[in-house]
């Protein structure tokens, strides 16, 4: 059994090994508690008792070993992160806004975090076509009506130039659709994409940022609103009120995303700082986040005199009084603890402890990190804040599917993560609630969650929602208490008479019921399997089953991937004795996944998007591929957008696929910047590339064309292909195999010469890989 490292004095340096899927590809199908091989064991026990190690130091998020099977928590001598570790001292550098996969570490496996910056964060901004069409648009709408023949010009440019490009597509406008709507449509969604929050690199683990990166990333931290004193208002806020910008004879509120005609006044301050044109409130926007990147790179991080120059402006004057002297001391200190903390934790002194959250979502208070961070109280899930943005977001998903379908959503799956769970305090439990019709009650004083009430219908003015959860290991783990109350009050509303037959859930339910009883089930064991609505992985094991079957290439048709997705989630939770511990439930879950009409997830940050985990398709992807598989329709789908807690943002799950490949993934922004980091850099490309591949195998929801840019940005750029030749031949290797699997597998119609192109690369990485060896 070979280990895999370098020794380096005393200090071993290994890659962790494989979690042993390759083993057994039939359990890949069928068993969450696959346990690790021979090799796996042999890895730690070496450490542990031939080269006797005296901590184990755990880097990069997440690991496999504290999701190994057994006990959630308090584990024993028979679960499989205890036998391999042992009572090891053990340190996790973590980022701060992953509270639920660090708190796992914590249970399972002794770890003392050492939590670390989120990466710098930047605005998109457009480039390639999109800058084209953004420049040919300004001009259109300055030479309406004065010059004719510019105008007719520029109309035939930009026309060419939506389709050429494949916006068209991705507008949701017909293509017999007037040109006045496709042309105000457009340019809303370019405003959207420069508007979005992206990563601009990756964090270095005890640094800072270079200063343009690090403005950017204080504006970020500083955008959305907190309080309402002047250092907790939202920056561009700040800066709209203390100038006198006004809209429309009112305040100016530079977070609402609408694109309006502006026709009030412009501040000679905001005209000045670019020269691009002014027309609409997008431009507004723009021009504030200009000015509050230059304030905050001459005032924060330069030497200009903050009392002096920004005297007449006292609410931006206080504000950056605050980032210079409180926020960027915190950023400065989470450098140096970062690496001290560890240093510390080896030495065995204390790890100061500390809250976990995203920092660019408010949470201001988890800086300075280099502490071992603690998560929430889950008695109090879900909290007051996230019923508040729960509701609004029940609300939007409501609005945006009767728009969109012209009818309520009646069956709704939602996938639930303990870590968003942790960071949020309960968002996506709260909209549930919310779309059933059920509010929690709250103890006074200790705001922990007591029971729950049913709103009446006469209240809700809608019918009730369906709400099937599909929750996480980690959730089951450590939010038991959660579902229990979610059960509770699924069981409440069965019983439950609303007037017109608006009480969903009970009718589902009573339907279910009769169909068991027929099928020869007693009275108990039909209202109990007929009522289930939460379902997970058996208990002691975690993950929805597709990672093995996708990264092993092991599935022939998307019905593989919805069985292992069905057996890996096949077990049922609720509030009586026999499930609360779960009780294995297939054909429970196969009912609820053939009648649900509506698939969603939520995402509370911009700090990460849906193709940079394998989570995201496993959980999402997985059930919309289970719901084709089983109810043979592909359902609606929407990802929540809930980074700005006052205004959530459903889309359609194709519409974030478009709006992540626009803003990151082809975005020369991210891709230079990831460059800048090496092999790693180069890792983060091709795992964005097999997370595309994987959403496409469980949707179908990626275009040709987009696979053809990604290919083009990625992996043929002469410039992007050279650099991973040099870093990482392996990422590049790895991405044109997955392309070449695409077109494999018909999910990719590419051309003749784009086959042949990706086939001969393979070829000379192989042949360049066989020079290498000596």
């Amino acid at each position: 059994l070979m280990i895999a490292g370098i020794r380096i004095g005393e200090t071993f340096v290994g890659i962790q090994p494989a979690r042993g899927f390759d083993r057994d590809l039939a359990a890949n199908y069928h068993s969450p508690d696959l346990v690790p091989p021979h090799s796996y064991l042999a890895f730690y026990f070496w450490l542990r008792h031939v080269y006797r190690v005296d901590a184990v130091i755990h880097v990069g998020k997440h690991g496999n070993l504290e999701w190994l099977p057994g006990k959630g928590m308090a584990l024993s001598t028979a679960c499989w992160p205890d036998i391999a570790l042992g009572p090891t001292p053990h340190f996790y550098p973590f980022i701060v806004n992953d509270p639920g996969e660090g708190a796992q570490a914590k249970r399972r496996a002794q770890a003392v975090i050492i939590d670390h910056l989120m990466p710098p964060m930047t605005r998109a901004e457009t480039y390639g076509a999109m800058a084209t069409l953004e420049g040919y648009l300004d001009e259109y709408y300055q030479a309406l009506g004065m010059d004719t023949r510019r105008e007719q010009w520029l109309h035939e440019q930009i026309l060419t130039q939506v389709n050429e490009s494949h916006l068209l597509e991705e507008l949701g406008c017909s293509p017999d659709a007037h040109t006045d709507t496709v042309l105000n449509t457009l340019d809303g969604y370019l405003c959207d994409i420069k508007e979005a929050q992206i990563r601009h690199g990756l964090h270095v683990l005890g640094a800072l940022a270079a200063p343009d990166k690090l403005a950017d990333t204080l504006v970020a931290l500083l955008r959305l609103p907190r309080g309402d004193k002047p250092h907790e208002r939202g920056l561009l806020h700040n800066i709209a009120d203390d100038i006198g910008l006004t809209h429309q004879g009112q305040g100016f509120d530079p977070l609402q995303t609408t694109v309006d005609d502006w026709v009030d006044a412009k501040p000679l301050i905001l005209e000045q700082i670019t020269s691009q044109p002014w027309r609409t409130t997008a431009d507004a926007r723009e021009r504030l986040e200009a000015l509050a990147k230059q304030w905050v790179h001459d005032y924060v991080l330069g030497n200009r005199d903050l009392d002096h120059n920004l005297s007449a402006y006292p609410n931006i004057q206080h504000q950056l009084q605050f980032a210079k002297h409180t926020l960027l001391l915190a950023l400065e200190q989470s450098a140096t603890y970062e690496i001290q903390s560890l240093l510390d934790g080896l030495a065995g002194r204390l790890v100061a402890p500390g809250p976990s959250g995203a920092p660019t979502r408010g949470r201001l208070d988890t800086l300075p990190t280099g502490r071992n961070f603690f998560s929430v109280d889950n008695r109090a899930i879900p909290s007051v804040a996230a019923w508040a943005l729960g509701e609004r977001s029940a609300d939007a998903l409501i609005a945006r599917h009767l728009q969109k379908h012209g009818d309520y959503p009646k069956q709704i799956g939602l996938s639930v993560w303990g870590t968003a769970t942790m960071r949020t305090g309960g968002d996506d439990i709260a909209q549930a609630f919310a779309l059933m019709g059920v509010k929690p009650v709250w103890a006074p004083g200790s705001q922990r969650v007591i029971d729950i009430s049913i709103i009446p219908a006469q209240l809700l003015g809608r019918p009730r929602v369906d709400v099937t959860l599909r929750v996480s290991g980690f959730f089951r783990d450590a939010f038991a208490n959660v579902m229990r109350l979610f059960d509770t009050a699924v069981q409440a509303l069965a019983n439950y008479d609303d007037p017109g037959g608006l009480n969903t859930v009970q009718h589902h339910i009573r339907q279910r019921y009769r169909q068991l009883k027929i099928e020869g089930a007693d009275d108990i064991a039909a209202q109990r399997q007929a009522s289930y609505r939460v379902f997970g992985s058996k208990p002691g094991a975690y993950g929805a089953g597709l990672q093995g079957l996708i990264d092993e290439r092991c599935w022939q048709q998307s019905s593989d991937l919805a069985e292992a997705y069905l057996n890996w989630g096949g077990y049922a939770y609720g509030n009586d004795q026999a499930s609360s511990d779960g009780v294995r439930a297939v054909a429970a879950f196969r009912e609820r996944l053939t009648h649900i009409d509506t698939v969603v997830h939520n995402q509370d940050n911009r700090e990460h998007d849906i193709l940079d985990s394998d989570d995201y398709y496993q959980f999402q992807g997985g059930m919309i591929n289970a719901v084709r598989s089983f109810a043979n329709r592909m359902p609606a789908t929407y990802l929540n957008d809930h980074a700005n807690p006052a205004q959530p943002k459903p889309r359609s799950l194709k519409e974030e696929l478009n709006r992540v490949l626009r803003t990151r993934v082809l975005n020369p922004k991210w891709i230079n910047a990831m460059r800048e980091h090496g092999y790693k850099g180069a890792f983060e490309m091709a795992a964005t590339v097999d997370y595309l591949f994987a959403y496409d195998a469980t949707t179908d929801l990626i275009a040709d064309y987009q696979y053809q840019h990604v290919a083009d940005a990625l992996v043929f750029d002469a410039q992007n292909q050279a650099f991973m030749q040099t870093h990482n031949p392996q990422a590049l290797e790895e991405m044109a195999e997955r392309l070449l699997e695409a077109t494999q597998r018909g999910m990719w119609q590419a051309s003749d010469v784009t086959v042949h192109n990706l086939q001969q690369l393979l070829l000379d990485i192989d042949h360049s890989q066989e020079q290498s060896v000596p």
